[in-house]
């Protein structure tokens, strides 16, 4: 049975083989790996020197490598073996980088042994399941984080999600070191509160053999990976799937970064009701039932129809608010506050809603217990002759200012003229917008993580106008060439006329839209809201 001294005898033989090559020939690309990307050659040696050592000594046990992807040997355990984590350090001499090695059977969760060598400095982390973690001979635990004073480690490279920048801003200091394994080791060893691994492009999202040792590590030590639904991270034995996470030693430093939940803060709930709906009484009624015992407030129109005590929505001081109504209601509410909102659909759709009207009851005890996370959308600004109009989640439309007539516009992307389109009118929209209007127009709809604005045309005279997407950093600016006026309308809440012989230039807000999620399968709620249901 392989045990913590066979991994650390097959990091000797690594080590030795690492120190042989030149400096300058470590990163000198030599083959493809399994997992289709290519190999350094410090890469295969470290792997060579694995698989020579197994096979020298008749170990049998199977093998997990990004290299050489999955080796059948008939054994009950399998090997997970990231042979140099960090290359790039290692290439450009930077003293963080590692072997990584990990025992078990069938996933992550079924880890057995951890051991991860910086074969920089020699230190070496170590762990066997349920036997503690220990670093250099040394038991090791993570720290109780002070959510004031968080130091964490946050990869914030080329493929980082934008929401890894917004957690850099809820800390006091960030690192990166371009080495997960040694990044989620300093965790363990109360080094550092967390790692943040945020990635919008999947294919530089973790597999299992960049942090299976860590992993194991980092449980040992008292801590804990989540994935950013916040539930415990679990990975098969394979090279395709592909996770962002969150590595803590205090389930309550996830909640933080991840939910917004401040510890040291109380929530304040906020009720906003559109009063057309049937039953609006009975339903904040029971909303309000949920809340005995919490502090929150309700908005001063519904609150006048129940005979309570009420305050505008723009004056409430409340981080969640609570929308029942459909998804107008929910949209004209995130044009007057930037508080997280979860929608109760009270309305038809109800696309952007989280609870259904006949589970209130489950949905407020849900997100009483804060079993939820925060999904970020981005807005979209409108600056018009100089004046920036309120923020949009869905769309901006500008459309002819009379019925049935038809207007001509340029389109213009970065200031370079993109087209010229003769229409009743157009669309920007966001991927959050484009399960709406636009989808109803024939445009695509976009998943809500795609960064990116999609311009579409409204009953366009020539065939051939098609809708075009352009990144969500792009000013987008809509010029009318006629002596008509326009009308522009944000999220179809706000109308403001635009002159003929005018422009209007569209760009991502600085500001997001958060709602609260229990389930971000956005392609379930396509299926269930958009395409089932009609």
């Amino acid at each position: 049975m392989i045990t913590i001294e066979t991994l650390s005898a097959i990091a000797d033989s690594v080590e030795e083989e690492v120190k042989k090559i030149p400096l300058l020939s470590r990163g000198e690309e030599i083959s493809i790996g399994a997992d289709g990307t290519p190999t350094s050659r410090i890469d295969k040696v470290a792997e060579d020197a694995v698989l020579a050592y197994l096979w020298d000594n008749d170990l049998r046990v199977n093998i997990l490598s990004e290299e050489a992807g999955f080796v059948d040997r008939g054994g009950e355990e399998t090997l997970i073996l990231d042979p140099v984590d960090g290359s790039s350090n290692a290439i450009s001499g930077i003293p963080y980088y590692t072997v990584s090695l990990a025992v078990g059977t069938e996933s992550l969760s079924g880890m057995r042994l951890g051991y991860i060598r910086n074969l920089a400095t020699g230190d070496v982390y170590y762990a066997e399941k349920d036997g503690g973690a220990y670093k250099n001979g040394k038991k090791i635990y993570v720290r109780v984080p002070d959510i004031g004073s968080l130091f964490i480690m946050n990869y914030t490279g080329k493929y980082a999600h934008p929401d890894a920048y917004e957690v850099s801003k809820k800390v006091s200091s960030t690192r990166a070191l371009g080495c997960s394994s040694l990044e989620m080791s300093l965790v363990a060893e109360g080094q550092a509160d967390a790692f943040y691994m945020n990635s919008h492009n999947y294919v530089r999202c973790e597999r299992i053999v960049d942090i299976a040792a860590s992993a194991l590590i980092l449980r040992e030590a008292g801590g804990e990976v989540y994935d950013l639904e916040g539930n415990i991270l679990d990975m098969p034995f394979d090279l395709e799937h592909r996770s962002n996470l969150v590595a803590v030693g205090r389930k309550y430093t996830f909640d933080y970064l991840v939910r917004n939940k401040d510890p040291r803060k109380r929530h304040m709930y906020g009720i906003y009701t559109n009063t057309s709906i049937d039953k609006a009484k009975e339903y904040t009624q029971e909303v309000i039932d949920c809340l005995r015992g919490y502090d929150y407030c309700v908005d001063s129109e519904i609150a006048e129809m129940m005979g309570i005590d009420g305050v505008p929505l723009r004056r409430m001081d409340a981080d969640i608010i609570i929308v029942i109504g459909g998804d107008g209601t929910i949209l004209r509410v995130l044009q007057q506050t930037d508080a997280m909102v979860i929608g109760i659909n009270g309305g038809s759709v109800g696309f952007l809603a989280e609870i259904e009207r006949d589970e209130i009851r489950e949905g407020m005890e849900r997100l009483l217990r804060e079993d939820y996370i925060i999904e970020n959308r981005f807005r979209l600004s409108a600056c018009y002759k100089g004046e920036f109009l309120p923020d949009c989640v869905n769309e901006a439309v500008v459309h002819t200012a009379s019925v049935a007539k038809i207007r001509h516009f340029k389109i213009y992307v970065d200031d370079v003229l993109a087209c010229e389109i003769r229409s009743d009118g157009l669309i920007i929209s966001t991927p959050t917008g484009s399960t709406s209007y636009t989808m109803s127009l024939g445009a695509p709809y976009m998943d809500p993580h795609v960064d990116a604005l999609m311009v579409v045309p409204i009953a366009a005279y020539k065939s051939n106008s098609r809708a075009f997407i352009v990144p969500a950093s792009s000013k987008i600016t809509v010029e009318s060439i006629l002596e008509k006026d326009c009308v522009i309308v944000l999220d179809g809440q706000r109308e403001y006329p635009m002159d003929g012989l005018s422009k209007v230039d569209f760009m991502m807000s600085q500001k997001k839209a958060r709602f609260i999620r229990f389930n971000t399968d956005f392609f379930s709620r396509v299926r269930e809201k958009l395409v089932n249901a009609l």
